[in-house]
């Protein structure tokens, strides 16, 4: 929430312990890569020696011993440089895993010291138009999902991302998400291992799904070719034959006309083969690498862990397994690769109809597939989704899992409640509790006192726990919320909107959601409430603004600079007052962003100008 000074202490917390432990495996690392570094080196000048010792050897033979000698010596000498290739092949295969899985070290590390620039997730753009995304920093740079997102998936960081955007959460969804991401959470060899086959597989970029969905949907039937393939290799027959017995002297030249016959059908059907080898290409590089994953959920020994087992069942199927169907693609692929030389594959489509049939075969395929890979593709996406919380709960060992309830009261109850935006050294928790439908919070403070990044942490927090994870609080008890914030409004110049129209239009908005018939009631954070106005203007309509909120079916919180608000805790018992403070020592600005109830006794605009040397009368 707020900010405070770095502690000392002896003894070190679970998530600093856990840091430690993080960074031994990463010097561990480091050394196993410099060993591997110094095997590739070596391996490197052994593979150029016995190279030029084979090309010496071979040269020689040839000029001294003929061309049989030279054969058998060349073969002999090219041995060695062949093994050493190989050696070298898996020492190079080595340093990238181990790469990969000290990326994945550091890379933890820096999301739990919040060192933004090594976390590779890429940004996503916010949405103004979403009913918290902007204000609660779930999008975008050094947002939520910044924080979060492990996936190496596009659709399983836009899985992430609908679930902290939610804005109808389900009681049931939380109930059943929660266990299988704690579970998940204490699975930390089985998440680092499934990204890592998942980063070999799409070479450090994030894959997308969707292409090969597209594939697969809008993929040709093949299955007309069956007739056409049988009577083709029927006439592939009876050329051959009649070829044979025409060098064998015993018919004259009758193979021509059947091969003209053969090719003339072979053509009207070519057009079927023609994208055979775009498919192929395709295939090679959006799905057969996918088979590290698929393999990896395949072979793993799940024990105990149902919910995990549960969602990773349609790659454990042992007739159905994806394995099987990788198989037969990559067959269909060998069949396709020839088309990569040009002189074998017209001597093939000649004598048999070699691209017809692959077309026929990867069209049986494609069906297979269609039946069966976007429920892996699905689960591969959930499993990424649950995996990012999961990771988010493994480095912050001190996150507690919420109650979510969907009736009684309190209606939020939070215990040192923090940011997990705001670094541990410097994170504030506090304590919150809302009691009944229609109370609205109104906090006043000094500038730079820590209301808005209450109010932040509350939003946060409860998008976190309606997507399934873990908070930033000791404890943490909450109903099933609808969303809505006014914090940072955004103007829109090309829109003709100056920022009090697009904050009036944004508290429209929120009326217009208390008025919905939801059985979820409203939770609205607000900060700074029509600040685009004057201060006659803002005060007036502030106060009819929380007159026509409070005792509403919704709760809130209004963050204010306004003092004179706090007096509508006089006529209206819904109306509550908090407040955080302020003190000045040694010249300096000093806040423990510590929430207090009642309205705040101290203002610092003044100081702040005082002590910055500006004049001030009066």
């Amino acid at each position: 929430m707020g900010r405070r000074g770095d502690r000392v202490t002896t003894n070190m917390t679970p998530k600093e312990a856990r840091c430690s432990a993080l960074g031994r495996q990463i010097a561990r690392l480091d050394g196993r890569l410099a060993a591997l570094r110094l095997a590739s080196d070596r391996l490197a000048r052994w593979r150029l020696a016995a190279f030029l010792t084979a090309v010496i050897l071979s040269v020689l033979t040839l000029f001294n011993w003929g061309i049989g000698a030279w054969a058998v010596v060349t073969a002999a000498a090219l041995i060695p440089f062949i093994l050493l290739v190989r050696a070298h092949r898996i020492i190079e295969a080595a340093s990238a895993r181990h790469t990969i899985w000290r990326r994945l070290k550091q890379t933890h590390v820096a999301r739990m010291t919040l060192d933004w620039a090594t976390i590779p997730a890429p940004p996503t753009p916010p949405r103004l138009e979403h009913p918290f995304a902007l204000d609660l920093d779930l999008l975008g740079e050094r947002s939520l999902l910044h924080l979060l997102d492990t996936a190496v998936s596009q659709e399983g960081s836009a899985r992430l991302q609908n679930w902290l955007l939610e804005t109808d959460p389900q009681l049931a969804t939380i109930a059943a998400r929660q266990p299988l991401v704690a579970e998940l959470a204490a699975m930390p060899r089985f998440r680092d291992r499934l990204s890592l086959a998942a980063t070999q597989a799409t070479a450090d970029e994030k894959w997308a799904g969707q292409p090969v969905l597209d594939w697969l949907a809008n993929g040709r039937d093949t299955a007309a070719l069956r007739p056409v393939l049988w009577l083709l290799a029927a006439l592939s027959l009876v050329n051959i034959t009649l070829l044979a017995l025409n060098l064998a002297g015993v018919l004259p030249a009758l193979w021509p006309f059947s091969w003209l016959l053969y090719g003339l059908i072979f053509a009207t059907r070519f057009g079927d083969a023609a994208p055979l080898f775009a498919d192929a290409y395709f295939l090679e590089t959006n799905l057969r690498r996918l088979g590290l994953v698929f393999g990896f959920l395949e072979t793993y020994r799940y024990g105990r862990r149902q919910r995990v087992t549960a969602l990773c069942a349609p790659f454990l199927d042992p007739v159905e397994r994806p394995s099987r169907h990788l198989r037969e693609v990559t067959k269909v692929l060998a069949l396709a690769g020839l088309r990569q030389n040009p002189f074998l594959w017209l001597w093939l489509n000649a004598f048999m109809p070699w691209d017809l049939y692959a077309a026929y075969r990867l069209g049986q395929c494609r069906a297979a597939l269609q039946k069966r890979l976007p429920s892996w593709l699905d689960r591969w996406f959930e499993l990424e989704a649950v995996n990012s919380l999961a990771t988010f709960a493994y480095l912050n060992p001190e996150a507690v899992y919420p109650r979510v309830v969907a009736e009684g009261e309190p209606l939020l109850l939070a215990t040192a409640v923090g940011h997990p935006l705001i670094g541990d050294a410097e994170r504030v928790g506090n304590d919150f509790c809302i009691n009944h439908l229609g109370d609205v919070g109104i906090i006043t403070g000094s500038n730079m006192a820590g209301k808005s990044s209450f109010l932040r942490a509350l939003g946060v927090n409860l998008a976190l726990a309606y997507a399934g994870g873990p908070v930033a609080a000791q404890s943490f008890q909450t109903r099933l919320f609808r969303l809505y914030t006014s914090i940072r409004v955004a103007d829109s110049v090309t829109d003709g909107f100056s920022y009090f129209y697009a904050e009036v239009r944004r508290l429209q908005g929120l009326l217009a959601a208390l008025d919905d018939e939801d059985e979820r009631p409203l939770f609205f954070l607000i900060d700074e409430i029509f600040r685009g106005t004057n201060n006659r203007e803002r005060l007036i309509g502030s106060r009819s603004f929380v007159r026509a909120v409070v005792g509403r079916r919704g709760v809130g919180l209004i963050a204010t600079h306004d003092l004179e608000l706090v007096k509508l805790a006089e006529e209206r018992t819904a109306v509550h007052n908090f407040h955080f403070r302020d003190d000045v020592r040694d010249g300096q600005m000093v806040f423990d962003y510590t929430l207090r109830p009642g309205p705040c006794p101290t203002t610092n605009a003044l100081k702040i100008m005082r002590l910055a040397g500006l004049p001030i009368d009066g």
